[in-house]
């Protein structure tokens, strides 16, 4: 007469199969879980790295009244040389936090200045609503390039020097515009230690 131990086991052998399935589908809902939340981190990084160049190319432009102009490189922001003590419009120079990478520069038409920089990175963003006024053509971008941290001297000077500024609406990505890569920029990811 069978004893009932190999139907025993049998049932153990299944409980642990079910087992290790289950956790196995927890770990991969806890990794989709960590990704999306990391990426939602990167943007905001973004969002904020993204607005502090725009601020450092406004304030650049705006240091002189007289001949305004914009940056002809990174390194005019970093160590603005025009007056007697060095003018500091960005603390350092940040890179991407969504590809590591320094950001894509996007030169103005006919001066070659630095308005702007953008992400090349790949992918679809999370956030397609909810932004802040200056950001606001952001809204519902396809892809991260979409988002142009671009600072515009005409609208400055329509403007006024006190009010904030968005990016050139009639400024299409790609048009006339040299992406260039500063080589220099530093390799530490911005996080949350600039804010």
């Amino acid at each position: 007469m069978p004893t009932g131990k190999p139907a025993q086991s049998g049932f153990t052998y299944l409980f642990v199969l079910m087992l290790v399935a289950l956790i196995g589908m927890g770990l991969a809902a806890a990794g989709t879980l960590w990704h999306t939340e990391s990426q939602r981190e990167r943007e905001a990084d973004l969002l904020f790295i993204g607005d502090q160049y725009r601020q450092a190319i406004r304030s650049y432009y705006e240091l002189d009244p007289a001949q305004p102009r914009l940056p002809q490189s990174l390194d005019d922001l970093l160590e603005d040389n025009r007056r007697p003590n060095v003018v500091r419009h960005l603390r350092r120079a940040w890179r991407d936090p969504l590809t590591g990478r320094p950001f894509v520069l996007i030169r103005e038409p006919g001066t070659q200045g630095i308005a702007g920089v953008y992400s090349p990175a790949p992918g679809h963003p999370f956030k397609n609503a909810g932004f802040a006024a200056k950001d606001e053509a952001f809204k519902d971008a396809k892809s991260y390039a979409e988002w142009r941290f671009v600072f515009s001297p005409a609208s400055a000077v329509a403007a006024g020097p006190a009010s904030p500024q968005s990016p050139n609406p009639n400024q299409t990505p790609g048009s006339a515009q040299t992406p260039q890569e500063h080589p220099w920029a530093p390799a530490s990811r911005a996080g949350n230690a600039g804010r």
